[in-house]
C-alpha cells in the first residue's frame, strides 16, 4: 500500500512540474504607488494557494487543540473498573414450557430436558 501511495504522489508531482513548465510566463502585478512586480505564473499560483491554505490550517489546528484540551481531564478521571471475582455472574433459571421442555428465561431457543 505504501508503494501505491508513493507512486500516486510521484505522478502528481510530475504532472505539476509539466504544467508549471508549460505555463512559465511572466505576470505583471500592479502594486501600490505605481510599483510593478514581474512574477512567474506557477510561483504566483503556489503563493496564493498557500495564502488560502494557511488560515484554514490554523483554524483546524486550533479546533483540534481545544477538543484535546477538553477531552484530557475526562480521560484522566476515567479510571478502569477492576473486575471482582468474589461475586459470580448471575445465571438465568430454567423456565418450564407447556410441552414439558425447559428453556432459559433470557434465551429464545427451547432446550429439551436431557
Amino acid at each position: 500500500m505504501q508503494f501505491l501511495k508513493t507512486l500516486f504522489w510521484v505522478v502528481v508531482a510530475v504532472i505539476a512540474v509539466l504544467v508549471a513548465k508549460a505555463n512559465w510566463l511572466n505576470v505583471e502585478l500592479k502594486l501600490w504607488g505605481g510599483l510593478v512586480a514581474d512574477v512567474k505564473l506557477p510561483i504566483l499560483l503556489i503563493g496564493f494557494f498557500l495564502l488560502g491554505l494557511l488560515p484554514t490550517m490554523l483554524i483546524y489546528r486550533a479546533r483540534l487543540w481545544s477538543l484535546k484540551r477538553r477531552l484530557e481531564p475526562l480521560e484522566r478521571n476515567a479510571a478502569p473498573v477492576p473486575a471482582t471475582s468474589s461475586t459470580p455472574a448471575p445465571t438465568a433459571a430454567p423456565v418450564s414450557v407447556d410441552n414439558g421442555e425447559q428453556r432459559l428465561a433470557t434465551d429464545s431457543k427451547i432446550w429439551p430436558t436431557a
